[in-house]
């Protein structure tokens, strides 16, 4: 069985991501979604928010999970028995980075393998960042984010976050 792990920020998950999750459920026998814990990034929804977003997003996919973790990648990977990462990219200057990363994961779990998926072009300027942004300024992400995703930062960035 192939168990696949796609990990992020997804602070908020946005379309991109969502095109690269659907494309992995089509793909293989199941794709686990996983927010990684980063204590030294600020986020504007907390991992709990975020898991449950993505539950929400995926909710129609049957074989997508959305969990959480922390520490090293590697170490969760294998305690969820994946034996794939996958990696979106929407640009050359993701590359690099990811890369990096790929080839630290390689060394620390041989067996693992990251694998890279472009996102359709339609999603290649889209991050989180941006949504926050736009969001912030009371710009529309319609289309930008699953419907829940937006009603959702709509209620944050009005509570005042």
């Amino acid at each position: 069985m192939d168990r696949v792990l796609y990990p992020g920020s997804f602070d908020p998950v946005t379309n991109g991501h969502m095109n690269i999750i659907e494309r992995c459920a089509a793909k293989f026998d199941e794709v686990i979604v996983a927010v990684a814990v980063n204590l030294e990034k600020e986020a504007l929804f907390t991992v709990e928010e975020r898991v449950e977003l993505l539950r929400e997003s995926c909710a129609a996919l049957k074989n997508v999970k959305a969990d959480h973790f922390t520490g090293l990648l590697v170490d969760y990977a294998r305690a969820q028995g994946a034996n794939l990462i996958v990696k979106g990219l929407r640009a050359v200057s993701d590359f690099e980075f990811e890369l990096q990363m790929a080839l630290m994961n390689r060394r620390l779990a041989p067996n693992l393998d990251t694998i890279f998926m472009m996102t359709d072009g339609e999603y290649s300027f889209l991050s989180s960042s941006i949504v926050q942004e736009v969001a912030r300024h009371g710009g529309s992400v319609t289309n930008l984010v699953p419907p829940i995703v937006e009603e959702r930062l709509r209620q944050k960035l009005s509570a005042g976050c």
